[in-house]
């Protein structure tokens, strides 16, 4: 059945349910309530419930309808509820006018204000409150009503054709319902008990169907993606190791050897490295491919901006001067020339390790023996990126790294298909960084520790979230910093970065701030990942309650890069509780599991993730118990078990 078949959906309908993701009957029948609402009446004289309001009254004036800040309204009218006269006030609810009328009964759920006697509403249902009910309440946009979107779902269900994903041994050992009728009890909820097992039961569906499919994608990738097995010279790596002017942490040590072996199998590898800032993941991926090359391949690595790549590429050429292993580094913004004589020497396999940006995916760049391709800040790269670089090769080896740790919730779902090695450890004689979180009318404390790095020949970052002056917004912004700090340092050199300079004034202030020409760095979150000046100690971010602690982590995490004390201010009037977490905890895996409990999952790494896992139903966050359960059911199912994808 389509969706126009159902009354009342024609075209225009068709529009609107597109603007809210429904495009066919699957979408339609489980497009889930995103909250229930339980209405039993509370009173309006008992505190308990002010915040969380229910009553029907009776509507006493005609409502009016004012709008503000373009599209958005503001509805209200006086209401007769429990014999006392209340002004209630609710917003973008303007299409409910025509329908609240003087001497109407309704049904009010929302936050009440005894001093104002002021309910502001939530939600309005335009009927009497019965003893007790259970409304679902969804998702709408302008054109479907929750009348009419119930009424569509309702009529959906009559024909739609429920298919049980979920094994009759797995529905029978935890006395879940038959998923049609867990379906229509969502949708129509009589009791809190029964609405229970029914979201338990689709809950479980939905991440049961997505880890069988993970799991089969992995066999598969088992069976089929066979890699050419590698001969490296395992004496000639251990001799390169031993000559490394450091000695590896034992998480490093581990996590090499580890993916050595994954290049000397025959299947392919699949694996992401994520360790903390500052944890010697580049160190690790530049071992690899110098066993890439003790076997005769050639190995890509491609890094976000042209920064993060020519520091890779003098770290590499600093690591590798006393081998044979040629290195080269290919940017965009290099001369044709320059470019043509690179893709000659690649192809020519005079080019071992090949450093650069999107450059690597052009298509004029041709490998002789491509075997591993590394992914630097994964997350920054699109999938077809990804995969374009990796099409540069018949089967090569592939290695993701972050330096966002995830945690192991987040991890277990969307690299499910991928193996997960982590580097928890730092390298000898780095110090925690000392943080602390002050208030804006202690900013003289932030601008003494500012002073007392400059006076030692130290640099300092300073951090603001916004570029320029925003009407609608009272932040700091990066003009404004600049210009204070030139007072408050009129003897040192005040620098600015943001996003919208072009790339050779990017270049050229970071230059200049590497080299110590510039004191002061002011910047917005530009400098995030990657660039690492060891002599900046001092790291001051303003407005700090305006990023996740994920963020906040990663640009502490361009300080405290050598032997120095170094140190990190947060300076915010809000949410000062969760910020103080950053000064109790510097391991970023609990820091990234504190952003998760606190923002969710489409939040770790400070603005939400286009292409971030997201469930209909579950959340990976609050259902990770089930999630859980869910894997060791789905891998004990699929044991010898023939599958085909």
């Amino acid at each position: 059945m389509e969706l126009n078949e159902i009354s009342g959906i024609g075209p225009k309908m068709i529009e609107h349910l597109n603007s809210i993701n429904i495009y066919n009957m699957d979408d339609l029948v489980r497009d889930y309530p995103y909250r229930f609402d339980v209405l039993a009446k509370r009173s309006i004289a008992d505190k308990r419930y002010f915040d969380n309001f229910v009553s029907d009254g009776v509507v006493y004036s005609i409502p009016v309808v004012s709008f503000f800040k373009g599209k958005m309204n503001r509805l209200t009218f006086r209401c007769n509820i429990q014999n006392k006269l209340v002004k209630v006030i609710i917003f973008n609810r303007a299409f409910l006018k025509n329908n609240i009328t003087p001497g109407k009964v309704i049904t009010i759920i929302g936050k009440y204000n005894p001093k104002t006697e002021t309910l502001t509403a939530s939600n309005i249902i335009l009927k009497a409150l019965k003893t007790k009910e259970i409304i679902p309440v969804y998702h709408l946009c302008k054109g479907v009503t929750s009348k009419q979107l119930r009424g569509f779902i309702n009529e959906g269900l009559k024909h739609y054709d429920v298919k049980n994903n979920v094994p009759d041994e797995l529905i029978k050992k935890y006395d879940f319902i038959n998923e049609e009728d867990a379906l229509k009890i969502v949708h129509n909820p009589l009791d809190e008990k029964t609405l229970k097992v029914a979201l338990k039961t689709l809950k479980y569906e939905e991440l049961f169907t997505y880890m069988l499919r993970v799991r089969m994608l992995k066999k598969k990738n088992e069976e089929h993606n066979k890699s050419f097995i590698k001969n490296i010279d395992d004496k000639k790596v251990n001799d390169f190791i031993k000559s490394l002017p450091f000695e590896l942490t034992k998480d490093q040590e581990k996590v090499t050897y580890e993916m050595i072996d994954d290049l000397k199998s025959d299947t392919k590898m699949n694996r992401l490295l994520q360790g903390d800032v500052g944890s010697g993941k580049t160190v690790v991926s530049f071992i690899l491919a110098y066993a890439c090359y003790t076997a005769g391949y050639q190995t890509a690595m491609m890094a976000p901006t042209e920064v993060l790549a020519k520091q890779h590429y003098k770290n590499a050429l600093d690591l590798f001067k006393n081998t044979d292993l040629k290195v080269s580094l290919l940017t965009g913004k290099m001369k044709q020339k320059e470019k043509k004589e690179i893709y000659n020497e690649l192809k020519e396999n005079k080019i071992d390790l090949l450093i650069g940006t999107h450059a690597l995916i052009s298509d004029g760049t041709y490998f002789n023996n491509l075997g591993l391709v590394i992914t630097d800040e994964q997350h920054r790269f699109g999938v077809n990126q990804r995969l374009k670089l990796k099409n540069k090769a018949v089967s090569p080896d592939v290695l993701m790294m972050s330096a966002t740790p995830i945690p192991r919730t987040y991890a277990l779902t969307i690299y499910g298909d991928t193996d997960v090695s982590s580097i928890k450890s730092m390298p000898k004689g780095r110090k925690k960084v000392i943080t602390y979180v002050k208030k804006t009318d202690e900013v003289k404390d932030v601008l003494q520790g500012v002073y007392a790095a400059l006076k030692n020949n130290n640099q300092a970052y300073v951090i603001s979230p916004m570029i320029e002056e925003n009407e609608s917004a009272d932040y700091t912004n990066v003009n404004d910093l600049k210009h204070k700090f030139e007072l408050a340092f009129k003897n040192y050199k005040v620098g600015m970065l943001h996003g919208k300079m072009d790339d050779e004034e990017k270049e050229k202030v970071m230059q200049e701030f590497k080299e110590g020409k510039i004191n002061i760095l002011i910047s917005t979150t530009v400098i995030e990942v990657g660039v690492d000046v060891s002599n900046a100690t001092v790291m001051v971010i303003f407005d700090a309650d305006r990023f996740g602690l994920s963020q906040l982590h990663q640009l502490r995490g361009r300080v405290g890069r050598n032997d120095l004390q170094s140190y990190c201010y947060l300076v915010s009037d809000k949410d000062t509780k969760r910020l103080k977490i950053m000064e109790e905890e510097n391991d970023g895996y609990k820091i990234s599991e504190s952003d998760f409990k606190l923002r969710g999952q489409g939040d770790l790494f400070g603005s939400r993730q286009s292409g971030a896992l997201t469930f209909k139903l579950s959340d990976v966050r609050r259902d990770y118990d089930l999630l859980v359960k869910v894997r060791d059911d789905v891998n004990e199912y699929m044991k010898n078990k023939d599958f085909s994808v």
